[in-house]
């Protein structure tokens, strides 16, 4: 699967949306266990969707040959060099980063989804949480945290 440029504000993943980045010379995934979820690709500065490879795009990309589709918000692109530039794009839950939580407490997993949910800051972040999980400990936030550490 080629990688696919989106817009900024995409959240359905439905569509081609911008356009296939068919010119795509290179596109890597690397996750690591409790660490970065970031993706490093290179395209040339005469490709199709140059223009439009801009901070804060949405690139939907296979982290490997198992996983879905993973949508990748850009955030940084190199300079070009001898025609090709570098873009770099962190997984989209890193968004989560610049939400507040409220402190809060509370018991099993469905209510802790809730109240995360009910204390977040902006409410309207993009975000939905689902769980097969059930029951669970508590929690107890004692000062506004992020909502991707939490």
């Amino acid at each position: 699967m080629k990688p696919i440029l989106y817009g900024s504000s995409e959240r359905e993943f439905s569509t081609n949306g911008i356009g296939v980045l068919s010119d795509v010379l290179s596109c890597v995934v690397e996750e690591e266990r409790n660490g970065s979820y970031e993706l490093t690709m290179t395209y040339p500065v005469g490709g199709k969707h140059f223009s439009e490879l801009v901070p804060r795009a949405i690139i939907l990309a296979k982290p490997n040959s198992s996983d879905q589709p993973q949508p990748f918000r850009i955030y940084q692109i190199g300079k070009p060099l001898n025609g090709i530039v570098e873009i770099y794009a962190q997984h989209i839950s890193y968004d989560l980063s610049g939400v507040a939580v409220s402190p809060f407490s509370a018991t099993g997993i469905d209510n802790v989804i809730s109240a995360m949910l009910e204390n977040s800051v902006p409410k309207n972040h993009g975000f939905t949480l689902t769980t097969n999980e059930a029951g669970g400990t508590g929690i107890i936030v004692d000062f506004p945290s992020s909502f991707r550490s939490l």
